[in-house]
């Protein structure tokens, strides 16, 4: 028996000792199953290079970060002007007046982004009540329950430890409007009101130091 021939044999029993299943089949078995690792092998190398290409393009889409601009005081409607919609403007928001720039964390805050809504106001009143309605989307707080108000300073904490702070929302204070001064009344001024008034006062006067006089 030739060499071969004695291989095969002792591969033939070895397969079928450990198998069970003749050695054409054991290799056809194996075979088709190198085939699929390779297949499934480059299936998975081309997604994962098509997922680094758009990684690649979507980081060049999104310009680089700025250092934050400190910007003092400003206004509830200027800060509007910085909802994240104008590259060229840093993305901010406001917790109970103190205005903090979030343009680190843009796929929140900005456009598209779960909370793009918060983004240019100050949203405290919002954020303490978990809302999403327009009516909320205020700095007011005077209102707030026990529980919003811990709600509301759990988001401030989160907030100064996470953002720089580059201003404060400017209050405005209502100037009243002017009435003219009425508020007090000269006896010259009773007199043009009232001039039998005044005639009145002119004749007792006389008749009084008249009677003194007697």
């Amino acid at each position: 028996m030739g060499t071969f021939q004695l291989w095969w044999q002792a591969q033939k029993e070895v397969v079928f000792a450990f198998t069970g299943l003749s050695p054409i089949t054991f290799y056809t078995l194996a075979a088709i199953l190198i085939a699929l690792y390779f297949s499934v092998s480059s299936l998975f190398a081309s997604s994962s290079s098509d997922r680094h290409h758009q990684t690649r393009h979507i980081q060049a889409e999104v310009p680089p970060l700025r250092p934050p601009v400190q910007l003092g005081e400003i206004t509830e409607e200027e800060l509007k002007g910085y909802d994240g919609k104008d590259h060229d403007k840093p993305l901010l928001m406001a917790i109970k007046g103190q205005i903090y720039d979030v343009s680190q964390s843009r796929m929140f805050y900005g456009p598209g982004g779960p909370y793009a809504l918060f983004a240019g106001k100050d949203a405290s009143r919002a954020l303490a009540r978990m809302s999403f309605e327009e009516k909320d989307l205020t700095g007011d707080i005077s209102d707030l329950g026990p529980f919003e108000v811990d709600a509301l300073q759990d988001w401030e904490y989160k907030f100064m430890e996470k953002y720089v702070k580059v201003g404060t929302i400017k209050k405005e204070v209502p100037v009243p409007e002017s009435t003219g001064d009425q508020s007090e009344s000269t006896p010259r001024d009773v007199d043009a009101v009232n001039p039998t008034a005044a005639a009145v006062k002119s004749d007792e006067t006389p008749s009084k130091v008249d009677a003194d006089k007697d």
